[in-house]
């Protein structure tokens, strides 16, 4: 796996793969710059040799985020790789993973030690899924894990199973739109709508995602689209 630069000199994702529920896709790790020279890894990937080399060739991995219910599995082996970093989970992963170490838990307050660089959201009003969303205010950039996904004919590394499931029962297939765990999975209608309207609120112009391609034009309309269906409710 290499690291792309997305954003010069603050950003750089690498897709790194997973098989989950008999399906073949991608998964992204985004490596944010904290100030100073310090490293946020959001949604790690396996951490090997040649990883840790290419992160610690930009800076010190300072903190290591699991921002949502299904983007955990890879934090033992950040924390193998980088002890000293803290670790901050989603609300919930504690209960998916009572064995993994954290220190903190993330919410809709930044810590003080980024405040300035990232506003978050604690997107609530699901029972099969939490996240929180991050804006990187410094590039206006949108950064998410399931609330959104775009995977269509552009999306490399996806088996034909979930290219079925997708375009036949999900109907996400070249549309982005939540995860189905989210689609199948909202209970509290208002609490959504309030979460995903503060995250419209943000001045964000692009968004990456976990699993497909990024969003690099028409942002926020994507993302309004996106959560049509919740936003609607009255």
């Amino acid at each position: 796996m290499q690291l792309i630069q997305h954003t010069p000199g603050q950003i750089w994702i690498t897709d790194y793969p997973v098989h989950y529920s008999g399906l073949d896709f991608s998964a992204r790790m985004t490596v944010i710059r904290l100030p100073g020279r310090g490293l946020m890894l959001h949604s790690p990937c396996d951490i090997d040799s040649h990883m840790a080399a290419q992160l610690e060739n930009l800076g010190e991995v300072a903190c290591i985020v699991a921002p949502g219910s299904y983007h955990y599995f890879h934090v033992k082996s950040a924390q193998a790789a980088f002890p000293n970093a803290e670790t901050w989970i989603c609300p919930g992963i504690e209960r998916k993973k009572p064995d993994l170490e954290f220190d903190w838990f993330l919410s809709d307050n930044s810590p003080p030690e980024w405040a300035d660089t990232f506003d978050q959201c604690l997107v609530r009003g699901n029972r099969l899924i939490w996240e929180v969303a991050f804006l990187h205010k410094p590039s206006k950039t949108l950064i998410l894990v399931d609330l959104i996904e775009n995977i269509g004919d552009s999306t490399p590394h996806v088996d034909w199973k979930l290219k079925l499931w997708w375009k036949a029962v999900f109907r996400m297939w070249n549309r982005p739109r939540p995860a189905p765990e989210y689609q199948l999975g909202w209970k509290d209608r208002r609490a959504a709508k309030a979460s995903l309207e503060h995250i419209l609120g943000w001045d964000f112009t692009r968004i990456i995602v976990s699993h497909g391609d990024n969003i690099d034009e028409d942002a926020k309309a994507a993302a309004e689209a996106a959560w049509r269906d919740q936003l609607s409710i009255d």
